[in-house]
């Protein structure tokens, strides 16, 4: 392990985790959005996250929920059916806060190590210059 790669490996986590919070975020603002029951509800999407081969974490792909969402009875919206049904997507909040929780959590840890190691590198510098 080389002397910068605390930086390194604390920078792939906090682009992995600023990924993450988008994600949830773009989940959240689109929770109550309604499409007609012919077209498909807004897909949420999870970030898959993997081991980076020179260490640290990176983003190895984004899935997308259920196209189908589910059918609420919305018979006074403009875009219901026939029968009074509206497309929303499939997700749940309680889910969705639970992991801008732990999305927070672990930026804010990535960021701390990131000014230890500034701490440290900075320190070790002014050693060597006396």
């Amino acid at each position: 392990m080389g002397a910068f790669d605390a930086l390194g490996i604390a920078n792939s986590a906090l682009g992995a985790h600023q990924t993450w919070l988008d994600a949830i975020a773009d989940n959240i603002a689109n929770i109550n959005t309604v499409e007609p029951t012919s077209q498909t509800a807004f897909q949420a999407t999870y970030v898959q996250f993997g081991a980076d081969p020179n260490g640290g974490v990176e983003v190895t792909g984004l899935a997308k929920g259920d196209p189908q969402g589910r059918l609420v009875s919305d018979p006074g919206n403009p875009l219901a059916d026939a029968d009074g049904y509206v497309r929303q997507p499939d997700i749940d909040m309680a889910s969705e806060m639970g992991q801008l929780v732990m999305a927070q959590r672990g930026f804010q840890a990535a960021v701390q190590v990131t000014k230890t190691a500034q701490d440290t590198y900075t320190a070790a510098l002014q050693i060597g210059a006396r």
